[in-house]
């Protein structure tokens, strides 16, 4: 498998933004609401209960994945974790961007490490000799270096490339309830790795112009990892976030996402936030930086459903 996958969108995603009904021209703000939404607010949520869906079996890994930078995957890994060990999960944080946001995010300084994932897909180190405790009850983190911006390079000629992350993760998970893989913003080998070690793949859409850009390209991405790595991949979960109650847009946005993709989408919707925005500049994840704030009542949401859909741990 090459290092990039690129492929076409699907016919099935509609390949123009969202339109005004009346109009039929793009979708612009409500200016009849331009008051910013305070942080007290209620977190946004859907207006329909969605259908029954499918229950997983603990311990669940999933894959934090959308090829689109900025789009909220580091924020949705971080605080869907914090909030399900505030359920009593035991959670760890596997930290697949070179950048390492979802490390820093978590209050742990990710220079001059010792063991970092990197070691652990180019050196073979077990997993457990780089899991680093938080500050949050049962939320572990496996962090980034930026040493592992060199791992794509590096792992091109490697044995068993598209799968170490997978030996590496098998070797720790009984010890937890969940994993969550945050995944870089490309369609790499690191990405691969993450998908390959993954049973779901989790992914956070932007609700603005290009949310679906791209999407269907994650989507072949994910059908061909499927195919050649992975036979229980899918994807299960679709989180809509930076949400702009505001707009005419980000509410045609959300309803575009849900009728294509029916009961994946949750149905939490997280707002955007001031909050979540300056919460890892502190190290915290939204729930310890302000636990009281639209960004945390949200994400809190966001992991109940995430919860509600697996079954009880045997054994």
């Amino acid at each position: 498998m090459s290092t990039d996958v690129v492929m076409d969108e699907p016919s099935d995603l509609p390949s123009d933004p969202p339109t005004d009904p009346q109009t039929d021209e793009p979708a612009t703000m409500d200016v009849a609401s331009t008051a910013e939404p305070t942080d007290d607010a209620v977190a946004t949520d859907a207006t329909e209960p969605a259908p029954s869906r499918r229950k997983y079996p603990l311990p669940r890994v999933l894959a934090v994945a959308n090829q689109k930078g900025g789009v909220g995957k580091t924020t949705t890994t971080v605080n869907v974790g914090a909030c399900l060990a505030e359920l009593g999960q035991r959670v760890l944080i596997v930290d697949l961007d070179p950048q390492g946001n979802a490390s820093t995010g978590l209050g742990i300084e990710n220079r001059g490490l010792e063991t970092s994932m990197y070691h652990v897909l180019m050196q073979d180190v077990p997993l457990e000799n780089c899991v680093e405790p938080t500050d949050v009850k049962g939320l572990f983190v496996a962090p980034a270096s930026l040493d592992l911006a060199g791992a794509e390079i590096e792992l091109v000629p490697a044995f068993s490339r598209e799968t170490r992350l997978r030996r590496a993760i098998e070797a720790v998970l009984d010890d937890y309830d969940y994993v969550l893989i945050d995944c870089p913003p490309s369609l790499g080998l690191l990405t691969v790795n993450g998908l390959s070690a993954a049973g779901e793949v989790l992914v956070p859409i932007q609700c603005e112009y290009y949310a679906l850009e791209g999407l269907g390209q994650l989507l072949r991405n994910v059908d061909l990892v499927k195919r050649n790595l992975n036979a229980q991949l899918h994807v299960s979960t679709i989180v809509c976030v930076m949400y702009d109650a505001r707009t005419k847009l980000a509410d045609q946005v959300v309803s575009e996402v849900r009728d294509h993709f029916g009961e994946k989408v949750l149905r939490t919707v997280v707002p955007r936030s001031v909050r979540l925005s300056e919460a890892p500049s502190f190290g915290q994840p939204i729930t310890t930086f302000d636990p009281r704030s639209r960004g945390a009542i949200a994400y809190r949401d966001v992991a109940k459903e995430v919860h509600d859909d697996s079954t009880q741990r045997v054994g």
